[in-house]
């Protein structure tokens, strides 16, 4: 999916895409060790280097900055 670029709020990352292979909303979102992260709510930005917000189910959103993540 792309890596994450930093966090809003509490619970939602900001991840940079590849604009080739946009993910679907409400997909499943992994890390690299393939543990459910939260799932996709938003595609945003320019067409050619879009961003997504990930609604995480995760205490600490913030050791997540800087990991690639995963569609499922």
């Amino acid at each position: 999916m792309g890596r994450v670029k930093s966090k809003f709020g509490h619970h939602i990352l900001i991840v940079e895409c590849d604009a080739a292979k946009l993910p679907r909303l409400y997909s499943k979102v992994l890390d690299k060790r393939w543990k459910p992260v939260g799932k996709l709510i938003d595609i945003f930005g320019n067409v050619n280097s879009p961003y997504a917000a990930v609604l995480t189910n995760s205490e600490e959103p913030s050791r997540l900055i800087g990991e690639k993540l995963f569609i499922k």
